[in-house]
């Protein structure tokens, strides 16, 4: 037994040996899971940010189209300049059946000439001043949208200054006529979730899919490069004359292959929770807060999950007679991971079923759903753990069987 282990262990030594060697594999596993969430939430909206601060600085045409016999507002001017709108003002074309329709004027916004067209029309109600307006814009063109907001913002502070003039001649202010019931105090404050549990919720509905995602698609590469990659390069027989059996050679290789993937997705993790904690202020979204169970099980089921997944795509991986045929089989593969968990993050934890803690991939992304969200059933545990170890055993238990044919494991040569 002891020798076996230490075969066992020497195998999965070599192959992780192989693996660090590459500087590719090193950057694939440990620099760009750190680096892909933290590019993806801090520096990608700091990019957008100074773009879309560019546009401020820019010079917009803009053509006023106003019935005849109005007269533009001398409160919108200000405003228009303040917002480096340079306008036009035109006569509004009667014939119009209302002020959306573009007409004609589609195709000079279009070539950019105005940039936004406003359209003017007062009506008689029994507010202090009304009017009817359109903006048309081309959505497709980077100056148009801008322009479309800037004038958006100026016509809301518009409104509401018409509001503020016409509920001052009723001797009424915003407050007593749009907030006639209010919330007394801090909203905020009646939540009486911490922000350690609110954080636990948040992640529960998605961590337990990022996991099995990445863990599916972490393991891929080295399950083919350790079997099928090998049966191509010829090295194959040479490993099936050492000392060790077959079936210690794929545990070797089973326990490089999830020391790869566990690795990878515990750096991706990582970074996500920090990219979300450098965006999210500590107040909001803390660090949740697990007893030792909750951890223990978080960590269990993940590691349940991994054995899962390693062995099967190693037992399919090894059938493939080469190393794009085993990609051309572990691609879809992946969908039948990704689809349970992606559907397990909707299932209503309060009063669920016994059954789904027993269904193959639900039972471990439920488990790390009720782990964040510090959640101890017994009765839940019992259930995934025990169909979660009897689905690694089957799945172990096929993998080794594959590899003991003679046909799958001899090079193609």
């Amino acid at each position: 037994m002891r020798n076996g282990l230490s075969r066992v262990w020497t195998v999965a030594s070599k192959e992780l040996l192989d693996f660090i060697r590459d500087w590719r594999t090193l950057v694939a596993l440990v620099l760009i899971p750190l680096l892909i969430f933290p590019l993806f939430f801090i520096a990608l909206p700091i990019f957008l940010q100074g773009e879309m601060s560019e546009l401020d600085y820019y010079d917009l045409n803009l053509e006023i189209q106003i019935a005849e016999g109005d007269e533009l507002p001398e409160q919108l001017i200000q405003p228009f300049i303040d917002n480096n709108l340079n306008y036009t003002v035109v006569n509004l074309d009667s014939e119009l059946a209302n002020l959306s329709v573009s007409g004609s004027d589609a195709s000079r916004l279009r070539e950019g000439d105005p940039h936004v067209i406003l359209r003017l029309q007062q009506t008689e109600t029994n507010s202090s001043e009304s009017w009817n307006y359109a903006i048309l814009y081309d959505a497709t063109s980077e100056l148009s949208s801008e322009g479309n907001s800037r004038m958006r913002e100026v016509i809301f502070d518009w409104e509401q200054e018409i509001i503020g003039l016409t509920l001052a001649d009723v001797n009424l202010t915003k407050e007593e006529a749009l907030d006639p019931i209010h919330w007394d105090g801090d909203s905020s404050k009646a939540n009486v979730a911490t922000s350690a549990q609110s954080a636990g919720f948040a992640l529960s509905m998605f961590i337990p899919m990022i996991v099995a995602i990445w863990t599916a698609t972490s393991a891929i590469q080295p399950s083919i490069d350790l079997t099928a990659g090998e049966r191509e390069r010829g090295t194959m027989e040479a490993l099936l004359c050492t000392p060790a059996n077959r079936v210690e050679l794929l545990y070797g290789k089973w326990v490089a292959v999830g020391v790869v993937a566990g690795t990878s997705v515990l750096f991706q993790l990582a970074g996500l929770l920090f990219a979300v904690a450098f965006l999210i202020p500590s107040d909001i979204f803390g660090m949740p807060t697990l007893s030792i169970w909750s951890m223990a099980s978080l960590l269990l089921s993940v590691l349940l999950f991994a054995v899962f997944v390693v062995a099967v795509e190693l037992a399919l991986a090894v059938r493939a007679h080469s190393v794009k045929e085993a990609g051309t089989v572990l691609g879809p593969i992946v969908i039948a991971f990704i689809v349970p968990a992606m559907f397990a993050q909707f299932v209503n934890l309060e009063g669920i079923e016994w059954w789904w803690f027993v269904a193959p991939i639900f039972n471990v992304c439920l488990a790390m759903r009720e782990a964040l969200l510090n959640v101890t059933d017994l009765s839940h545990i019992a259930l995934w753990l025990s169909s979660s170890l009897f689905y690694a055993f089957v799945a172990v238990t096929w993998a080794a069987r594959q590899f003991q044919r003679e046909d799958l494991v001899e090079s193609i040569s």
